[in-house]
């Protein structure tokens, strides 16, 4: 009788992925892994200890296609540097949704990682900054970096009939605010976007808050 197929490390993310691509992390389990594979889950622990060992492997994949083989660029802006890098980083999750937050739970310290962090290294030295402040801006960069990105890409996650409900909902409790218990938001009612719309304009924003803060810090060193 023959034996059961022997999955490469490879063919194991790949069906990992495909799976929370249906699924959140939570509901991803090994057992559940193993049963997509046809095999049982002793035979992943051969490629993986742990279901968060593997889940760090995925979301470091998501972040070594990001950066696509690229190297640390010598010229150029250094805002201009880790404002692209971020745009890369939201793209690749944006592609794979559910992997953002999986990227959010589950720090890895894979390839894709480490060319991430050493881009975002690279480029604050060139900020005027000193080196001891370096590595508190990059954690706060990172942070921002992660939350913002989960945060969207939950949105474009969800059910299309789910988020229009969502917007509708949101529409009628702003615009229906009773306005002498909500004076402000009453006033604004028409203004007031929901999460959901420009959220590029707004990542790119608030990054640029952060960038400039730490501009700021380099001139005063």
């Amino acid at each position: 009788m023959a034996g059961r197929r022997r999955w490469s490390t490879e063919e194991i993310l790949d069906a990992a992925a495909e799976l929370l691509r249906t699924s959140d992390a939570d509901a991803f389990s090994l057992r559940k892994l193993a049963a997509a594979l046809g095999t049982d889950s002793s035979s992943l622990y051969r490629h993986f200890r742990s279901k968060t060992e593997l889940m760090r492997a995925v979301a470091d994949r998501v972040l070594f296609a990001a950066m696509d083989g690229r190297q640390v660029e010598s010229g150029g802006d250094w805002k201009q540097h880790i404002t692209a890098l971020a745009l890369r980083v939201r793209e690749a999750f944006g592609e794979q949704p559910q992997l953002a937050a999986v990227w959010g739970r589950y720090a890895s310290s894979g390839a894709g990682s480490r060319m991430v962090m050493e881009e975002v290294l690279q480029a604050l030295r060139k900020s005027g900054v000193p080196d001891a402040d370096v590595p508190v801006y990059y954690h706060r960069i990172v942070v921002l970096f992660s939350a913002l990105i989960a945060s969207e890409a939950s949105l474009v996650a969800s059910d299309s009939a789910e988020y229009e409900q969502g917007m509708e909902l949101f529409r009628v409790a702003v615009l229906g605010a009773d306005p002498e218990r909500f004076p402000a938001l009453a006033h604004f009612a028409r203004d007031i976007r929901p999460l959901g719309v420009d959220r590029r304009a707004a990542f790119e924003e608030i990054l640029a808050v952060q960038l400039a803060h730490i501009e700021a810090a380099g001139r005063v060193k």
